[in-house]
C-alpha cells in the first residue's frame, strides 16, 4: 500500500530523485506526503513555503485527503516572463 510521489525540476535534485514511493500508512493528507519526503530527503524543507501541490494531477491544498493508490507531485515555485 503506498502512495507515488513526483518530483519536478530543482525538487527532484533536493530529492536525489524524481520518482519515490512511501508507504500510505500514517499519511493522511498532501502535506502529511511532503512531511514524510521532507523527512527521507532534508534538502527539501526549504521549499515548504513556496512548494506547489498536486493530486492526481489536479492542483491540491496541503490538506487535500491522500488514499492508498494516489500519485502526489511537487512543484518549485514557478516563473516566467
Amino acid at each position: 500500500m503506498s502512495i507515488k510521489v513526483l518530483f519536478f525540476a530543482s525538487m527532484a535534485d533536493a530529492a536525489g530523485t524524481r520518482e519515490m514511493s512511501v508507504e500510505a500508512a500514517g499519511i493522511t493528507d498532501v502535506i502529511s506526503v511532503f512531511d514524510r519526503c521532507a523527512g527521507e530527503h532534508p534538502a527539501l524543507e526549504s521549499y515548504r513555503s513556496s512548494v506547489l501541490l498536486a493530486l492526481n494531477a489536479e492542483f491540491a491544498q496541503p490538506s487535500s485527503p491522500v488514499r492508498d493508490g494516489d500519485e502526489v507531485a511537487f512543484f518549485p515555485p514557478v516563473s516566467g516572463g
